[in-house]
């Protein structure tokens, strides 16, 4: 007898495609989660704080995308990553604490690039991205206003958090390091550490501070001279049974 959700999961599309002019990626606008407090203080950043035109809304995304191009091409420890192949995106976050999900990498492709994996004899796909006529091997997630909302130094270790995540191999998996915490090795605090120490020597290795500066402002001071803080919000990558003929 079939389960109720078998029904939607044959609905749901392989692949997920968005083009420019028709059909452009979605965004939205972050909001201010319910039930946290208005701030009335300390709104106005610094003006030697750069972060595009005062009266556009500011667009995340494409801000932190030019800031990973710049990290991938002065970091070694990241040179393999291929930004445009990197879909940045961001989830709007529904409470107000500052701790919880800051930031996520989600991989478009099985262990070693594999785009099939087979379990229990079923055979399985993660759904594929095109923007524009290329394929996305990453999805790389920020929460807001909540990652906005932690310190400098905390943004960047997030940051470089989620880009060591990626494989060496840019083939759509994850790096793995061996051991039972494959991801983030023996231990979280030293995988932690270690993104500090390289966050540390790309800001002290000639980085231009106007791709960066807007990490030294909160979600409230960038609304408040932006009017709003925009991002693209595309759903999560689902895993979906496939039959031979699909």
């Amino acid at each position: 007898m079939p389960t109720t959700c078998e029904p939607r999961q044959r609905t749901l599309p392989l692949t997920l495609r968005w083009q420019h002019p028709d059909k452009p990626l979605p965004r939205r606008a972050v909001l201010q989660p319910a039930r946290s407090p208005l701030r009335t203080v300390g709104l106005s950043a610094p003006p030697w704080l750069t972060s595009g035109p005062d009266d556009q809304p500011f667009d995340f995304c494409i801000a932190v995308r030019r800031l990973c191009a710049d990290i991938a091409r002065r970091c070694p420890e990241l040179g393999h990553i291929d930004i445009p192949r990197v879909l940045i995106g961001m989830t709007q976050a529904r409470g107000g604490q500052r701790h919880g999900l800051q930031a996520r990498v989600t991989p478009l492709r099985f262990r070693d690039g594999r785009l099939i994996r087979r379990h229990d004899d079923i055979s399985y796909r993660v759904q594929r991205y095109f923007v524009d006529g290329r394929e996305m091997l990453y999805l790389l997630t920020f929460c807001l206003p909540r990652f906005l909302d932690q310190e400098f130094d905390d943004k960047f270790i997030t940051l470089f958090h989620e880009l060591f995540h990626i494989s060496p191999a840019f083939e759509g998996d994850l790096r793995r390091m061996g051991g039972r915490c494959a991801l983030h090795s023996r231990s979280k605090r030293e995988y932690d550490n270690r993104m500090a120490a390289l966050a540390r020597a790309y800001l002290s290795g000639g980085a231009d501070p106007a791709l960066h500066s807007f990490l030294r402002m909160d979600f409230a001071q960038l609304k408040h001279r932006h009017g709003s803080v925009e991002g693209v919000i595309v759903p999560r990558p689902r895993l979906l049974p496939i039959t031979e003929t699909r």
